[in-house]
């Protein structure tokens, strides 16, 4: 028997003040802010400072990644107020071995409050919906402190180092691997 690919959440994902749900049109702002951040163009398919047109391109291509196989990719929204302060993405590329990868960015202005954290922490416990994912893995730059805390108050434990694991703006780099496991 082969495994149900995983569909789109029936109710949004939410931990604390935040909610995880479909990126919109009315997200544009968020693709804008986030494409001045000198980092974020670097690790996604977000242009560094983007156009409006360039921006709801890059809209459109988190709205199909569950279409195309990829994965999940859900904003990260005020619970009270709906607006977007970031992107979350649950990558199943290896979910036949039962695993997949998650990646977070928030905003510049909405960083230093929790909010990727606690993203994390909902995405993590939308992972243990899908019945074959038993692991979620994190690739984290070891010089990048605030996501290793991120992932921490999540509840990942740090693994090791994978040397010279991936390309980020044309450098091989190497990666911190966190993981959580079904509990």
């Amino acid at each position: 028997m082969t495994a149900q690919p995983p569909s789109w959440p029936s109710k949004p994902p939410a931990h604390g003040s935040v909610v995880l749900r479909a990126f919109t049109e009315d997200d544009v702002h968020l693709a804008l802010e986030m494409g001045e951040d000198p980092y974020i163009p670097l690790i996604g398919s977000l242009p560094a400072h983007p156009n409006p047109h360039q921006a709801l391109e890059w809209i459109e291509r988190q709205q199909g990644r569950l279409a195309e196989g990829k994965g999940f990719s859900f904003a990260i929204a005020d619970a009270g107020t709906g607006t977007a302060l970031g992107g979350i993405g649950l990558w199943l590329s290896s979910l036949p071995a039962g695993r997949a990868t998650a990646g977070y960015s928030v905003s510049p202005k909405h960083r230093g409050r929790g909010v990727a954290s606690s993203a994390l922490r909902a995405l993590t416990a939308f992972a243990w919906t899908i019945p074959a994912l038993h692991r979620v893995e994190l690739h984290i730059e070891p010089w990048n402190t605030g996501s290793r805390k991120v992932a921490e108050a999540a509840g990942y434990q740090r693994e090791g180092l994978l040397r010279s694991h991936q390309e980020i703006g044309g450098t091989r780099r190497d990666m911190l691997l966190y993981a959580a496991i079904r509990p």
